[in-house]
């Protein structure tokens, strides 16, 4: 089993012990599960490996799809179970349809979570060839001398409800979600490049979703793209 999907089982099972919830009270429950995922080191060592050795679990064990799945079969879940890879906006855009999911009613409790690990150095070459790795190995978003990300390794699970379920069941509350936006860049500048007017948009969609004002905004965590 690729490591990325034990991670991803333990980290929830955290989540839910820090949440202070009973797992087995949420046995068939619509409970949805939603992370996300864009790397697969270890099936492509394991892709290496004499054909002989492939066995019934090499899918299984690997499927991003099966990552998701394998919790919500563990948990026995019944909502919505989704693995999203949108590059290193992943487990945002899985954040962002996590909370669809819940507005729309088809799950009641959304598992949430992102997970990388580097297992294989082709990709960080790939990334290097591509010009998009630091060479000095230090991220300096919005600087001038900015040039590239360093890659991290790291997995992450919260758990989200409407905030009338979570208030009505005396949860302990660590944060509030406003509203979220997702788009696209299209055409621009390169497949991998930003489209800044794109960004701006969706920057607006989601203060639209939020009903706040750019004036009300005290803070903010970005991930600076353009690599």
């Amino acid at each position: 089993i690729d490591p990325q999907h034990r991670l991803l089982l333990t980290a929830t099972w955290e989540a839910l012990e820090h949440a202070g919830i009973d797992p087995d009270q949420l046995r068939s429950s619509r409970t949805g599960v939603f992370v996300g995922m864009c790397s697969s080191d270890y099936l492509h060592r394991l892709a290496t490996r004499p054909r002989r050795q492939i066995d019934a679990y090499f899918g299984t064990g690997n499927a991003h799809g099966a990552a998701v799945g394998r919790i919500s079969y563990f948990f026995h879940w019944q909502g919505p179970s989704i693995a999203v890879d949108t590059a290193c906006s992943s487990s945002l855009v899985a954040a962002h349809y996590a909370l669809g999911s819940l507005r729309a009613r088809h799950c009641d409790l959304a598992v949430v979570g992102g997970v990388n690990l580097i297992l294989a150095p082709e990709l960080s070459i790939n990334l290097s060839q591509a010009g998009m790795l630091s060479p000095t190995g230090r991220c300096r978003s919005f600087a001038s001398g900015a040039d590239g990300f360093v890659r991290g390794e790291g997995c992450a699970v919260v758990l989200l409800k409407r905030l009338s379920d979570a208030v009505a069941q005396g949860d302990r509350i660590v944060c509030l979600i406003r509203g979220s936006a997702v788009n696209q860049d299209g055409r621009g500048n390169g497949l991998t490049a930003p489209n800044g007017r794109a960004q701006q948009a969706v920057i607006r969609e989601a203060l639209r979703d939020a009903q706040l004002q750019p004036p009300e905004i005290d803070y903010v965590e970005a991930h600076g793209t353009g690599t």
